[in-house]
């Protein structure tokens, strides 16, 4: 199974920013976050080019890895190390275009997600939502901590995403995930380095 490159994956949502979406995930680094994953798909191409480069120089100043949403085209461009897809369909085109050493993942939403990904030759999926979530009202029934432990028997790294919380993160790694991914929690907070910060106090004694 493949090593995930930290137990907190950082989601990106410039419309929950009050600030420009660059200082806050430097504040999110600057407390340890090290990966990062840009979505806001709805950016206009030169623009969205621009912005992962911006973060794709804050991740590797601190040996982390920025994975690009969506675009296998703009992953190739800026060579970037993770790549994150919606589904089954671009997984062997990101595998061509990228090349083996880079960490491909995958959003599942069910167990048949979650193996179709492991069948195609993705490292890791975001499984959601986990708990109801406040980023995304209404995005399907919360699957609850259950889903975690059936998926985790899995041969590929689970990750938890969907209202996830310092106070229940230990418990979705204790059910077996190999991490757990966050969004508005940090995009939405006046102290994203302080959300970040708790957060890996409490899957830190966790992970190994």
């Amino acid at each position: 199974m493949t090593r995930i490159p930290s137990p907190l994956l950082v989601v990106t949502d410039r419309h929950q920013v009050h600030r420009p979406l660059e200082q806050v995930v430097a504040e999110a680094v600057s407390a340890g976050a090290r990966w990062v994953w840009l979505r806001d798909r709805d950016l206009d191409v030169a623009e969205r080019r621009r912005l992962a480069l911006r973060l794709a120089d804050i991740l590797q100043s601190a040996g982390g890895l920025l994975s690009i949403g969506g675009d296998i085209g703009l992953a190739a461009e800026i060579q970037a190390g993770a790549m994150h897809l919606p589904d089954v369909a671009g997984i062997a085109q990101a595998r061509q275009a990228l090349g083996a050493s880079v960490l491909v993942g995958m959003s599942a939403h069910s167990m048949v997600d979650v193996t179709s990904a492991q069948a195609a030759g993705a490292d890791y999926v975001t499984l959601s939502p986990i708990y109801e979530t406040t980023s995304k009202p209404g995005y399907g029934p919360a699957l609850g901590i259950e889903a975690v432990r059936l998926a985790a028997k899995a041969s590929i790294a689970i990750v938890g995403l969907g209202g996830i919380s310092a106070e229940n993160a230990a418990a979705v790694r204790d059910a077996g995930a190999a991490g757990v991914a966050i969004m508005g929690s940090v995009m939405r907070a006046t102290n994203p380095a302080q959300v970040v910060s708790d957060m890996l106090s409490r899957l830190e004694p966790s992970s190994a």
